[in-house]
């Protein structure tokens, strides 16, 4: 007969280790079915959302859930879908589906640890949408849809601190004001690229296929945005212009705030 003391099957150890998995438990189902609606209106008063956008209603659950919105006067839905989260990364990934009355997004990517992000977005703008917004303030409007083949950002905290991306349009008439009148011309299909530039964004406007841009625009973080028209725009619009202008000169240039405060 062995003299050996029987060792306790609940040893402090066990009993450390039972106590973190029931937490790990708790919280990840706490995650899962929290109503998001309940989450929401517990931290709507410490989030800072730009006056443009309003949420009206929000459902479902946080793991899996659904916004409605105002955005610039514009009802605007939002889905959502987490994914588990990476440990090791200490990212967690999300699915974004934006949809309107005619246009509809969808983004992929991950939410870091602190206060950190990244999205890849893609979709389909129909610009007849915000014809009434472009139109208050002077814009030229294209008719036809502009397809977003790429659009990646990063964020820190509320600060973009990175953005890229293409988009593509079919080409078609466009208007734009002038005066009392309204001018118009059948323009060529045309491509926009983004990229990050020192303290913003760099936006090129050009004819698919081109020799050079038609147009840009320098958008700080800060919120003032430079537009820049060439003569190459005004060729393809088919308006005359002195001959001494070569396609690559500006023409026209603008500097203006997109945000208040701005400078």
């Amino acid at each position: 007969m062995s003299d050996s003391e029987t060792k306790s099957f609940i040893r402090p150890g066990k009993i450390l280790l039972l106590v973190v998995l029931a937490a790990l438990v708790y919280f990840a189902a706490l995650v899962v079915w929290v109503p998001a609606g309940w989450l929401w209106q517990q931290v709507s008063g410490k989030v800072s959302l730009p006056p443009q956008v309003v949420v009206q209603q929000v459902s479902g659950r946080v793991w899996d859930g659904a916004a409605s919105l105002v955005v610039a006067g514009h009802p605007v839905r939002l889905d959502w879908t987490l994914d588990w989260p990476s440990l090791t990364a200490l990212a967690l990934p999300v699915q974004i589906d934006l949809t309107s009355s005619r246009s509809s997004l969808t983004g992929s990517g991950r939410i870091g640890w602190p206060d950190r992000g990244v999205m890849n977005i893609r979709g389909r703008i129909g610009v007849a949408e915000f014809e009434d917004l472009i139109r208050r303030n002077g814009g030229a409007v294209i008719e036809g849809d502009v397809v977003i083949e790429r659009l990646n950002l990063q964020w820190v905290g509320q600060r973009i601190v990175s953005a890229s991306g293409i988009g593509l349009w079919d080409g078609g008439l466009v208007t734009w004001p002038m005066g009392n009148q309204t001018g118009q011309a059948d323009f060529p299909p045309m491509e926009a690229i983004l990229d990050s530039s020192q303290g913003g964004v760099e936006l090129t406007v050009s004819q698919q296929g081109g020799d050079g841009p038609a147009a840009g625009a320098s958008i700080s973080w800060k919120g003032m945005m430079k537009v820049r028209v060439y003569k190459r725009m005004v060729d393809l619009a088919g308006q005359p212009w002195p001959d001494s202008a070569r396609p690559g000169d500006i023409i026209f240039q603008v500097r203006q705030k997109l945000l208040p405060g701005a400078r």
